[in-house]
């Protein structure tokens, strides 16, 4: 079956709407990493720890849901209090330190972090995942890594399909596309309406999330060389939640089942863009602008809306004096200009214009590189630098040697600077968090190509890390930037297998070892993370079935209740099966189980995770 190539090769598809002007159709140039740099880069070239997870493993996985889909990608730790309040955090860091991106666009207005809930996988293309420091790329909030959530374009000319599924509630989805040598649209639809399950785990009222998505992208060639295009996003949800007891004694009373709590999701987010290409594609022109606007209201009350509006203009030049799209010696530069606010803080803003330049270089001995340095001139506190430096190496038996080292900032939030409620007091004199972080790492084939391994070795020191004292001169908390480093070190592992012409196998692994200044360990990072996947065809092909095998270890959270001590979670190990039926060429049946042995586990203190629950569906595309 040759599934880890066709792995590889569905990874490898550029569109045309990511790459430069000069390509009128789409092109294939390897497997590449859009969210990588100012501009698409190949994948060997890459000397970034990164991971993509494609809309094929997306299905034979049975994945519906994004949060899901990253409990596979080493070094990223997801952790929920309830499906619809989930935490991404990416090599030990804060969950505020990894940006999210749709489409390339920050799905966070303001200066929050973006929650995870009900984002469908449906009509996601892939998922990428960047690891260390990307603030000379992405600015603030992205130094632990980034992860760009990318919808499907389609390719020339039409396609349609869709999703359907029921088992506690259901969920669906449908899309459209069309492409010609000019440019194409696609739309995607998609509703998840979970009847959820009792996050307080005493068999209570259940918590559901429904969410309604719509997804548009466009791009067409107006004339020679001239493209535009633009990328739009509305999505709104509602969901349940439980209460919390903070004078409880034991985690069972900490959540406390309350079937009033009720809250509501809008979120919006666009882009607009165009680009020029001159000098026969040596040189291109990028102009974009960006809006995100999210509103959190909850039981009826009036709501709270982030937004963030970005300008930028990209210069692309190819310094050997070929395309961008394929010089061996490629200059980026932008200017960037960022606004965000906060309905919260009405007074407040934050205002940053920044210059950044990237260099790329493929050398004729193998040896890629990449470097990249960034200004923030920042109107609310400090300015700042950052630098980013990677390289990538094939040696002649096909071993991949990669390695990077950077730096990155996270801009202190509103309520840090300028609070006065809930007991709190802002700190205006706070400085950004800081870090400078490092990776080396060795990607392997074996077995005559049927098998690849990269274990990648990392280390980061965060300085200036932002945390909450009580004030006895003030009377009340605030928040101060924390002496000496906070560190975070480990281990990640990926594999592939092709045991047989039917049998898939892959790992992911993750040891992490992140520590708050005083030595004592972070909370939510689990110290070991393991999933073990394999993938069975039957029926020449026409069927699969996956199992997924997933085992965390040592993971701690912070009671907040009682003493309100920090303490080791239970380990656990957990089994999902999905399996796959093609009906015909373009149809399959579909069924999963979630948590097949009904296994009773906890990634925050007193908050019950899903019971063993079945699915079953069909999917189309033509």
């Amino acid at each position: 079956m040759k599934k880890t190539a066709l792995l590889k090769a569905s990874a490898a598809t550029v569109f045309a709407v990511a790459t430069s002007a000069h390509a009128q159709e789409t092109i294939d140039i390897g497997t590449i990493v859009i969210s990588g740099g100012f501009t698409p880069i190949e994948e060997q070239k890459y000397g970034r720890a990164a991971s993509v997870i494609t809309s094929q493993e997306i299905e034979q996985r049975g994945i519906t849901t994004v949060q899901d889909a990253l409990r596979a990608v080493p070094g990223v730790s997801v952790s929920g209090s309830g499906d619809a309040l989930t935490q991404v955090r990416i090599r030990g860091a804060e969950a505020n330190h990894t940006l999210i991106l749709i489409n390339g666009v920050p799905a966070a207005g303001g200066d929050g972090e973006y929650i995870l809930s009900g984002i469908q996988t449906a009509n996601i293309e892939r998922i990428e995942v960047l690891r260390g420091p990307q603030s000379v790329f992405y600015g603030s909030n992205a130094s632990a890594g980034v992860i760009n959530i990318i919808t499907k374009r389609g390719g020339l000319g039409h396609e349609y399909g869709g999703t359907v599924e029921f088992g506690d509630g259901y969920n669906a989805s449908a899309r459209y596309s069309y492409r010609n040598d000019k440019g194409g649209v696609a739309v995607g639809i998609a509703r998840l309406d979970d009847d959820g399950y009792d996050y307080s785990g005493s068999n209570g009222e259940r918590d559901s999330v429904d969410r309604t998505t719509i997804d548009l992208t466009g791009d067409y060639f107006v004339a020679e060389g001239l493209k535009l295009g633009f990328v739009f996003r509305d999505s709104d949800e509602n969901y349940d939640f439980d209460s919390t007891d903070f004078l409880a004694t034991t985690p069972e009373g900490y959540v406390v089942d309350d079937p009033t709590q009720r809250s509501e999701r809008k979120e919006r987010l666009g882009q607009v863009y165009a680009e020029y290409e001159a000098r026969g594609g040596q040189m291109v022109h990028r102009f974009s602008y960006d809006r995100t606007d999210n509103e959190q209201s909850t039981n009826g009350g009036t709501p709270t809306e982030t937004d963030r509006d970005s300008a930028r203009y990209l210069l692309s030049l190819g310094l050997d004096g070929r395309a961008t799209v394929d010089s061996n010696h490629l200059l980026n530069g932008i200017v960037e200009w960022e606004e965000d606010s906060s309905s919260s803080d009405p007074e407040f803003e934050r205002e940053t214009t920044s210059y950044a330049l990237e260099y790329r270089g493929s050398l004729q001995n193998g040896l890629n590189v990449q470097a990249g340095i960034r200004y923030d001139d920042n109107k609310t506190f400090q300015n700042d630098f950052t630098w980013t430096l990677a390289a990538s190496y094939t040696l002649p038996q096909g071993v991949r040697l990669h390695g990077s080292a950077g730096t990155g900032i996270v801009n202190p939030s509103y309520f840090e600077l300028f609070a006065d409620s809930f007991g709190f007091v802002g700190n205006p004199n706070l400085k950004p968090e800081k870090n400078k972080s490092f990776d080396l790492g060795a990607e392997v084939p074996f077995w005559a190509g049927r098998g690849l391994v990269d274990v990648t070795l990392f280390h980061d020191d965060l300085t200036d890390e932002i945390t909450a004292v009580f004030d006895p001169v003030l009377g009340s908390s605030t928040f101060i930037n924390q002496a000496g480093d906070s560190t975070r070190r480990g281990v990640e592992v990926s594999g592939t297998l092709e045991a047989t012409d039917t049998l898939d196998l892959r790992l992911s692994y993750t040891y992490i070892d992140a520590e708050n200044p005083d030595g004592s360990v972070e909370v939510r990072r689990p110290r070991h993370e393991l999933l073990l996947t394999a993938t069975q065809e039957f029926l020449q092909g026409r069927g699969s079935v996956t199992g997924d095998i997933r085992y965390v270890a040592d993971n701690y959270d912070t009671q907040f209740f009682g003493s309100f001590e920090t303490k080791k979670l239970p380990d656990y190990v957990t089994v999902d099966v999905a399996a796959q039926y093609s009906l015909t060429d373009n149809v399959k049946l579909t069924g999963r189980i979630v948590n097949l042995f009904d296994r009773e586990y906890s990634d925050v203190w007193g908050f019950a995770k899903r019971g063993r629950t079945g699915y079953i569906g069909l999917s189309a595309a033509f």
